[in-house]
């Protein structure tokens, strides 16, 4: 079994396992094992697996283990791991940074027309420097939320790894 891990600087930390059995049979595997042991909730949906933390230490920044296991032969197969947190929670951070970013656009064109028009560029130019600190906090944020949650994806990455053991 060889892993390749991403750099650890990514807000949602992503890895590549190739495996020397067949497709059908890790997911055979994972079913059987998460059937058996009901405390990590988890779906199956053809060659992907979801894969959460147990409800009861479940909290905002808990995050989720999503699996894909392709066929590359009839013996081998390669199983790409994703962690990140709850579909709800990446969106909501997604829509605010995309949001801050459109904000952005917005008042920096508001800056450059006021100045083109010589009005006053107070409030345009005050949001134009908050907004990129607005990014940085997210930022910040996103890494607090991840560092809340690594307990619980070296968790299910041991839950992972004893499966496919």
């Amino acid at each position: 079994m060889k892993e390749e891990i991403n750099n650890p600087i990514h807000l949602r930390p992503r890895f590549r396992i190739e495996l020397q059995e067949n497709h059908q049979t890790v997911i055979q595997k994972f079913k059987e094992a998460l059937e058996h042991e009901k405390r990590y909730p988890s779906k199956f949906v053809d060659g992907h697996i979801v894969i959460d933390v147990p409800k009861e230490k479940e909290h905002f920044w808990s995050p989720q283990l999503n699996l894909e296991v392709e066929k590359i032969d009839e013996q081998n197969c390669l199983l790409k791991g994703l962690f990140g947190p709850k579909p709800q929670v990446w969106t909501l951070f997604m829509f605010v940074h995309f949001a801050a970013a459109i904000a952005f656009m917005v008042f920096a064109t508001m800056l450059y027309v006021k100045w083109s028009l010589d009005e006053s560029i107070v409030f345009a130019l005050i949001m134009t420097i908050f907004l990129p600190i607005l990014w940085v906090v997210l930022y910040v944020f996103g890494r607090i939320g991840k560092s809340t949650g690594h307990a619980q994806m070296d968790e299910l990455h041991k839950v992972m790894e004893r499966i496919l053991e």
